[in-house]
């Protein structure tokens, strides 16, 4: 499972401080009153909550409760009351059986109407009443409030109730327009592989990499990947040129292993860019290692130049060849070299030819090459129409979510 950070108890703080001031008996003359002996009872409430001796300040609160013959307005200033003592002194339960009380009087204006909400689904979610934090934070929601601290309350409460599927509806799927936060993200991904739902869990993975796309979650869905039942071994390379492209790539190993990989394919050109990258990120040439690393770099410099010498034989021979894989890897190795428009030239005409060992295998570096070359909805397309069952379509997948990220 991924990290994320559980919501904090402070994140309702200003919510929950709503009764303010206990007012003090109002004149016969008020449209509300609060009578002397419920009023005096609740005073010495406010004092002793000013001095943070709150079970005695909910005593007093209590006694006021007692009074016989109260108001509908009294009983609302002694909710209010015991709500904010309450909170303070850290019994979530009561205060939110409190507050909700006050909601339902319905004295509160639409803005501290919302406020109270908001309180509410924090407090039974801070006393673990999961069901009624989310109750609550949905009942703000439909009534318009939008902070976005209540929204993580939902999500949270849904996960903590393993209700996946609720999770699930109340991250979205930005079709309003709100992309969904990483932290929303990790906890619909946690919540699935607590579920043990595996294809539950790779959907909401591979929505964090198009939008948050950072190493651990591609590390996570290339692991999984080479996983699964029957993924081919051939597909070695194809897995380390996502690696290259994610960040995965970091050890000397990785580079010395993707470099000879590509040398044995007949791409010498990827080779040097992987070579060099190595060099690049301090990789490769440092370390009692460095001689090796020298030894491999001549060879690919030779290699590549050796390619070059002959690569109006090579094309001849790919152009008189019936099958269409040779066109597919010349066309590569120039895409490599900076010649993207020749070289996808030549990779489209063996895709059209046919004859192909391997037809995934080929629109899979075709989809790569296209990508990279920035004909970006070409390379899309390629890609979508990998079905391969030996892991091509896997990686195929991986491959349009880098192509769609930004989108």
């Amino acid at each position: 499972m991924i990290g994320f950070h559980m919501l904090r108890a402070g994140a309702f703080a200003g919510a929950l401080l709503l009764a303010g001031a206990v007012p003090a008996p109002a004149r016969a003359a008020d449209a509300d009153t609060v009578r002397p002996e419920v009023g005096k009872p609740l005073q010495a409430a406010e004092a002793l909550y000013k001095a943070r001796k709150h079970r005695d300040a909910l005593q007093k609160v209590d006694e006021a409760d007692a009074v016989s013959g109260k108001t509908a307005y009294e009983n609302y200033i002694i909710e209010r009351t015991r709500g904010s003592i309450a909170a303070a002194a850290g019994d979530h339960t009561k205060a939110a059986r409190a507050f909700e009380a006050v909601i339902a009087t319905g004295r509160a204006s639409g803005a501290e109407q919302l406020k109270l909400m908001q309180a509410v689904a924090g407090l039974h979610y801070h006393a673990r009443d999961y069901a009624k934090a989310a109750q609550w934070a949905q009942r703000y929601q439909k009534d318009g409030g939008s902070d976005s601290s209540v929204r993580t309350v939902l999500i949270q409460s849904y996960f903590l109730l393993n209700d996946c599927a609720s999770v699930s509806r109340a991250v979205g799927d930005g079709d309003n327009g709100r992309r969904s936060s990483e932290q929303e993200l990790q906890i619909l991904a946690n919540c699935y592989s607590k579920q043990k739902d595996d294809s539950g869990y790779v959907s909401a993975i591979e929505r964090l990499v198009t939008h948050y796309p950072k190493k651990e979650y591609w590390t996570d869905l290339l692991n999984r990947v080479q996983r699964k039942n029957g993924f081919s071994s051939r597909l070695s390379l194809d897995v380390y040129r996502l690696k290259l492209e994610t960040g995965n790539l970091v050890s000397a190993n990785d580079y010395l292993e993707m470099a000879q990989l590509s040398l044995q394919a007949g791409f010498p050109a990827e080779a040097k860019k992987v070579v060099d990258r190595g060099y690049s990120e301090k990789a490769l040439g440092v370390g009692k290692e460095a001689e090796r690393h020298q030894r491999l770099r001549d060879l690919v410099t030779k290699t590549l130049g050796e390619s070059a010498k002959a690569r109006a034989r090579i094309e001849n021979d790919a152009l008189e060849d019936k099958s269409g894989d040779a066109l597919v890897n010349v066309g590569y190795s120039y895409v490599m070299e900076g010649a993207p428009q020749k070289g996808l030239a030549f990779m489209e005409r063996g895709i059209k030819r046919g004859g192909l060992r391997r037809a995934d295998d080929a629109k899979l570096l075709l989809g790569v090459a296209q990508l990279k070359s920035g004909a970006k909805s070409r390379g899309l397309q390629t890609l979508k129409d990998i079905h391969g069952k030996d892991g091509t379509a896997d990686l195929a997948r991986l491959w349009i979510l880098i192509g769609q990220r930004g989108a």
